[in-house]
């Protein structure tokens, strides 16, 4: 669970919520002309933008990974594949069967040594499948970003909508604060959307989705090596370029002269 995207949705909607509350109740912040012209809106111009097949992969996979944090990070990555490695040398290919790896890429590329596949067939079977996740991820975050993009411009719709309603029923004061609420309602909730909600979490998956090339890229190379019966000090050393400077210099470190 990725405890930052959490806590940040719920700290907004926190102050969002508090800011009400001290001048009203949520009743008054309701209305259905504004949900409707903003989701309504939004979802018809994100359609028109992307596949429909794009929209139901890119949308539950980005508010899955939005939430969700790798099982590994690419240090944790470099300690793993060298110790599998270690394995490798020691007892071969067939005694990578008994071992078990918490990301579900890393025990693909582990089962495909274990059986004895051909070099080419492991590297083109995971870059392939890096590249698929990869192409989903990115359209989560382009969905997010575009819905993001679209709201704050549907709200400034619905204020213009409500606001000539307004103006052409000044002469019966009861319609005008319905029409006034629809204004200004819309604005505030194309912004919340957007810049509490869709925006944050395009930027999460953007993030996410270097992290995940780069971790995928690592397992790729550390898998190929340790087909190609490397040493687990070179598979190591050549993994190791995938960290920080910083961090290379920690690994380098802590492994035992």
């Amino acid at each position: 669970m990725d405890l930052a995207t959490l806590l940040g949705l719920v700290a907004g909607a926190a102050v969002v919520s508090s800011l009400i509350l001290m001048g009203g109740n949520f009743g008054m912040f309701y209305d259905i002309h504004a949900v409707i012209v903003i989701f309504g809106g939004s979802f018809a111009a994100t359609l028109i933008r992307f596949p429909l097949s794009a929209m139901l992969h890119g949308l539950p996979l980005g508010a899955k990974f939005a939430f969700t944090m790798s099982n590994l990070s690419a240090r944790d990555l470099v300690d793993e594949l060298a110790n599998i490695a270690e394995i490798a040398r020691k007892s071969g290919p067939v005694g990578l069967e008994k071992v078990e790896a918490d990301d579900p890429f890393l025990a693909k590329g582990i089962r495909y040594v274990a059986d004895g596949y051909d070099i080419e067939f492991i590297r083109d079977n995971l870059e392939r499948d890096r590249d698929n996740f990869l192409l989903h991820l990115n359209e989560g975050s382009k969905i997010y970003r575009a819905i993001g993009d679209c709201a704050p411009a549907f709200g400034m719709i619905g204020t213009l909508l409500g606001m000539v309603q307004m103006f052409s029923n000044m002469s019966d004061p009861s319609k005008l604060g319905p029409f006034m609420a629809v204004a200004l309602l819309a604005t505030l909730y194309g912004a919340v959307v957007a810049n509490l909600i869709c925006l944050p979490i395009a930027d999460k998956l953007h993030g996410k989705l270097v992290d995940e090339e780069t971790n995928r890229t690592l397992i790729i190379d550390g898998i190929l090596m340790i087909r190609d019966s490397k040493s687990p000090t070179l598979v190591r050393e050549m993994l190791l370029a995938y960290l920080p400077e910083k961090h290379r210099h920690e690994e380098n470190e802590s492994v035992p002269a």
